[in-house]
C-alpha cells in the first residue's frame, strides 16, 4: 500500500459540516471548540490523508491521543462506519469529546482517559497515532510503536502523522508551534523527542510491517509527514 501524496485540507462545506458537532447549543455558548475544529479542518491536510489511509478497511480504529475525537466525526462524515475508540491523557478534552458524541448521536464511538506513557489499551484492528509521538521520549516511542504494530489485525492499518526531526525551516517551525501549544495550555506537555524517518521505518519493518511515508504539508509551514503501515 502506498501512502497518500501531499494533500490539501477539506473543503469549506465539509469542514463546517464536521465542525458543527462542536458548536454550542445556544448563541451565547462557548465557541472555542467549534472555532478550533473549523479552523483545523479548513487549514490542515491531516484528515483527508488519514481518511484515505483508512478507507476500505472495516477494522476497528483505536485513536491514541484523540483529543476532542475529531477523527471519529470525520470518519462518519466520510461514510466510514468501523468502530472507533479514542483515548487521551487530557481528561477535560475526553469529557467534552464524550459529551459531543452523545449529543450528536455519533455511532459506534467511545472515549477514555488514558496516559499512553504508562499503559496501553487492549485492541485489535487499526491504530491512529496523530501528532502524539513527539510528546514521548525515544524509549516510550519505540515501545508504543511495537505495541501498536502488534495490535494490527486483518486489514488493519497503522496511520501516523508526526513532525520529523531535521534541521529544515519546517522542522524549526514545527518545534516552535509545539512549544506554543504547550505554553497556551492546549497541550499538557512539551515535546520530548522528534523521530527521524529511517528509525521509524526500520523499527516498523522489524515488526513485520510494510511501510510508506510521504509529506503531509498541505498549505501549512510545518514539517508533517504521514506514515501508513500494514501487514503483508
Amino acid at each position: 500500500m502506498t501512502a497518500a501524496p501531499d494533500k490539501q485540507a477539506l473543503s469549506g462545506d465539509a469542514a463546517r459540516a464536521i465542525a458543527s458537532a462542536f458548536a454550542p447549543l445556544r448563541p451565547w455558548g462557548n465557541r472555542w471548540d467549534y472555532c478550533y475544529t473549523l479552523a483545523k479542518l479548513r487549514s490542515d491536510p491531516l484528515y483527508p490523508g488519514v481518511l484515505d489511509a483508512l478507507r476500505g478497511s472495516s477494522a476497528p480504529v483505536l485513536d491514541m491521543g484523540c483529543g476532542l475525537g475529531l477523527l471519529a466525526h470525520a470518519l462518519r462524515h466520510d461514510g466510514q462506519s468501523m468502530p472507533y475508540r479514542g483515548v487521551d491523557n487530557d481528561a477535560a478534552k475526553i469529557a467534552r469529546a464524550g459529551k459531543v458524541a452523545a449529543r450528536t448521536g455519533l455511532a459506534g464511538s467511545s472515549f477514555e482517559v488514558m496516559d499512553l506513557g504508562s499503559r496501553l489499551p487492549t485492541h485489535r484492528g487499526s491504530v491512529a497515532i496523530l501528532d502524539v509521538l513527539q510528546y514521548l521520549n525515544a524509549e516510550a516511542q519505540q515501545a508504543l510503536l511495537r505495541n501498536a504494530a502488534a495490535m494490527l489485525e486483518g486489514d488493519g492499518r497503522l496511520v501516523m502523522r508526526m513532525a520529523l526531526a531535521d534541521s529544515s525551516r519546517r522542522g524549526r517551525i514545527s518545534r516552535i508551534g509545539d512549544r506554543a501549544a504547550n505554553l497556551i495550555g492546549w497541550m499538557q506537555f512539551r515535546p520530548r523527542h522528534y523521530p527521524d524517518a529511517e528509525s521509524l521505518r526500520s523499527l516498523l519493518q522489524q515488526c513485520g510491517l510494510s511501510v510508506s511515508l510521504s509529506p503531509l504539508y498541505g498549505n501549512t509551514p510545518f514539517n508533517n509527514w504521514l506514515l501508513v503501515a500494514h501487514r503483508g
